[in-house]
């Protein structure tokens, strides 16, 4: 009995392992490509264009984040009468919520964490050309990273609010996109 316990807790902790390693490494790489394409992207736009990047990179984070909690609070039961009913996208949204930590990890922290990082780059790099554009003296970089700060972590709070309140429509919204990308 306690050997097959020992086997369990080893079997899981070697699956944590790979789980670790495998999203160590989704996330170096995918960082590295959105990091590169951003920041030479960002630097030969224009100053709209680059805000509006700005803008749209936040609004994934935020919109990725509400995914993950989405998924983490959704009800599989409701979709088991859809899926008999043969309701697209209800499978993929019962393997959504069956596998809502992995989900949730690489939605709210894998892609919110990327674009929170790049959120900050393109900032950066937003404030230098405000700087060279109207040629102040004054540092713009605190103000814009504050703005954009506040502008993530409010979006996701908001965000968390209606992923709780719509948690079955978007995990069925994903599903069906998902279901799509399938076939």
């Amino acid at each position: 009995m306690k050997n097959k316990q020992e086997n369990k807790e080893n079997q899981k902790e070697d699956s944590d392992i790979k789980w670790f390693i495998k999203i160590f490494i989704l996330t170096f790489v995918l960082s590295i490509i959105f990091s590169y394409i951003s920041a030479n992207g960002v630097s030969n736009l224009s100053l709209i264009p680059a805000i509006l990047i700005l803008i749209l990179v936040i609004l994934i984070g935020i919109f990725f984040d509400i995914i993950g909690v989405a998924v983490t609070v959704a009800n599989e039961h409701e979709f088991h009468a859809k899926a008999t009913k043969k309701v697209k996208g209800s499978k993929d949204s019962i393997q959504l919520i069956r596998n809502a930590p992995k989900v949730a990890n690489i939605c709210a922290d894998v892609i919110g964490d990327i674009c929170g990082v790049l959120s900050g780059a393109i900032s950066a790099l937003i404030s230098m050309k405000i700087t060279e554009t109207i040629g102040i003296n004054f540092n713009i970089q605190f103000i814009l990273s504050a703005t954009v700060a506040a502008l993530t972590v409010g979006g996701k709070a908001l965000g968390k609010t209606i992923a709780n309140n719509n948690s079955t429509q978007i995990v069925h919204a994903v599903g069906i996109v998902l279901n799509k990308f399938r076939k």
